[in-house]
């Protein structure tokens, strides 16, 4: 169980000048995006910086929704400046962009695709020291101030893919719900069904003990090793809060309670994932951002059509949950009581269907794009987002029931509509 260094609190970005000089650091690198140069969080952060007298360079070219090649153009901005010390301020975005920076400056003779999860890369194990890394999310989703994961867009095979290892987790994470005020409305939403999902998907992951072969040597122990008793008290705490606060972080921007909570709920999901792993909602999610053709979503500030991460897994999630359901039927009821079922007449055979219709409401009232097709996506793309699913092993063999081809065809075919 790796567990990440927390610090939470209204205003606690104004310790990082203080905790740079700790770490005894010189050179900082400051990763960012152009949007949130501009924004209190950044401002925050130099503000520190500033008044503890830290040397550091910016770097606010991170692409929301990450490639390869803008992994790379992070990567040697890192090299070339040997820094002893990196800062990452924004979403999940530029958090994984700091973490690869990081790895690949610490590991120069290394080639992009050695650290790269196989089958799409070589999936070595991370044996090189890291610099440390402060993360300060400023969106209450990916959790990735708590994991040992960096996920990119690999443009040759239009896939998501990413390197997974405990190595590359942030040295601590800077939580400070006032970041999370300067987010638009569709922003706190997609962010918000990241950490349903981790939430779901961790506490149904196949468990643990079932997870074959065991590893050879304890290094090569995947960072996601399924449901586990830890991960579960996590997951199920993340899905109370985002029960009890998702909805009105979304309709309330000056929701500081709900916010703040989101916040929270955010890193006790990644606290959960980060160990316990994902599964099919994320392993569809990677192709239907990989492909995606001309959306832009609201509130997005970008020269680039994409599909927010958040988005792209919380589509399929009515289907999979229904699939899966078969499996440990008792948690997908669990899940589905405390996202507001009533289930005191329920049967545990439809347990997945009850899970399933639970979530079509939730994303209905919270004005969600009506499926895949709304998206741009149609029948006839369905092979090619199969086959994008396919090598994202890492993810879907984690699944509590194993899936064919023509199961995941189907999956995605019952997501092109949701309501």
């Amino acid at each position: 169980m790796a567990i990440s260094n927390i610090r939470y609190g209204e205003g606690v970005t104004k310790e990082i000048g203080m905790d740079l000089q700790n770490l005894g650091a010189r050179r900082i690198c400051l990763m960012t995006d152009k949007n949130l140069s501009k924004l209190p969080p950044v401002n925050a952060v130099l503000n520190s910086l500033a008044k503890y007298g830290i040397n550091f360079q910016i770097y606010d070219n991170v692409r929301v929704e990450p490639t390869d090649q803008s992994f790379l153009d992070a990567i040697q901005f890192a090299k070339k400046g040997e820094f002893d010390a990196y800062v990452a301020v924004g979403g999940g975005s530029v958090i994984d962009t700091c973490k690869a920076a990081n790895l690949y400056a610490a590991s120069p003779s290394s080639e992009f695709l050695d650290y790269v999860n196989a089958p799409i890369g070589k999936g070595k194990p991370v044996t090189v020291p890291l610099k440390p890394l402060i993360a300060v999310p400023t969106t209450s989703g990916t959790g990735s101030e708590t994991t040992g994961v960096a996920i990119f867009d690999f443009k040759e095979l239009k896939v998501k893919t990413g390197i997974a290892s405990r190595a590359i987790k942030p040295t601590l994470g800077i939580i400070d719900p006032l970041h999370t005020l300067s987010m638009p409305e569709r922003i706190v939403a997609n962010s918000g069904f990241d950490v349903l999902c981790h939430a779901l998907e961790s506490y149904t992951a196949l468990p643990y003990n079932k997870r074959s072969p065991c590893p050879s040597n304890p290094i090569n122990r995947p960072a996601y090793q399924g449901s586990n008793p830890i991960s579960d008290v996590w997951a199920l705490h993340a899905l109370r809060i985002v029960a009890k606060y998702l909805k009105r972080a979304i309709r309330n921007p000056e929701d500081r309670e709900a916010r703040a909570n989101m916040h929270l709920a955010s890193a006790f999901a990644g606290i959960g994932f980060g160990n316990a792993g994902v599964h099919l909602c994320h392993g569809m999610s990677y192709p239907i951002s990989g492909l995606v053709k001309t959306y832009k979503p609201k509130d997005y500030n970008v020269d680039h059509s994409l599909v927010p991460h958040g988005l792209s897994v919380v589509l399929t999630s009515p289907a999979v949950f229904a699939f899966t359901a078969q499996i440990h039927p008792e948690r997908h009821l669990e899940a589905a009581e405390i996202l507001g079922a009533d289930i005191r007449t329920a049967r545990i055979k439809d347990a997945g269907l009850i899970l399933a219709d639970t979530l079509r409401k939730f994303l209905f009232d919270l004005n969600v794009d009506d499926g895949l097709a709304a998206i741009g996506y149609s029948k006839a793309d369905i092979p090619a987002l199969v086959k994008g699913t396919l090598p994202q092993e890492r993810v879907t063999k984690l699944s509590p029931r194993p899936q064919t081809e023509e199961d995941l065809s189907a999956l995605f075919e019952a997501s092109m509509k949701l309501y």
